[in-house]
């Protein structure tokens, strides 16, 4: 009896939050008996300006037209009124903000590390990685690893870094150039947007 119970509450959890999302809007704006001023400046449908006037007669004309009456800039004063279809105006709102998220470009952050000894070989892959990662509009944060004693010869870890550098020059710039943080050195590197 209580498992039911839990899914019962888990279902329409899930549901309410599907509704959230569907009816989700930027911003609610006071429609039709919630507006609060006397004297209202009222636009028509088509955005003409009908001018200033009396909360009672704009809501005649809305209801003679079918539409709401929704009030756009409450700060003005006095506040601004339109005609609209509210249903309409939400929906559309809803539809701009899942296309504005939908285009969204979202840069992650991609790390190659290498140590101090890298062989060519190895150093040439690490480095066709950072032109992938920069080539898919990524960032990518070089680490140069120093063990032991190798971090005496700071040098060999610029020499690196100076290397990739140059290898994804004509995909990306240095944001910041090689920092040192304990036995590890950094530098991160963004791609260029207009390619």
């Amino acid at each position: 009896m209580a498992v039911d119970g839990l899914w019962k509450r888990a279902f329409y959890g899930l549901l309410f939050n599907f509704y959230q999302e569907v009816y989700k809007i930027v911003e609610d704006l006071r429609v039709n008996d919630e507006i609060r001023a006397n004297k209202i400046r009222l636009v028509d449908s088509e955005g003409e300006q009908i001018g200033i006037t009396n909360i009672e007669n704009a809501r005649e004309k809305a209801e003679e037209k079918g539409l709401d009456l929704v009030e756009v800039a409450p700060q003005a004063d006095p506040p601004v009124c339109k005609l609209m279809d509210y249903g309409k105006y939400k929906y559309e709102q809803a539809k701009k903000e899942k296309e504005a998220k939908k285009n969204q470009n979202v840069m992650n952050v991609k790390e190659v590390q290498m140590g101090v000894k890298i062989d060519d070989h190895d150093f040439n892959v690490k480095l066709k990685q950072a032109r992938r990662f920069l080539n898919d509009k990524d960032k990518v944060k070089v680490r140069v690893k120093f063990r032991g004693r190798e971090l005496v010869h700071k040098e060999l870890g610029y020499d690196l870094m100076d290397r990739i550098k140059e290898g994804t020059e004509d995909l990306g710039s240095v944001e910041s150039g090689p920092t040192m943080e304990g036995r590890d050195m950094f530098m991160h590197i963004t791609p260029d947007s207009d390619k």
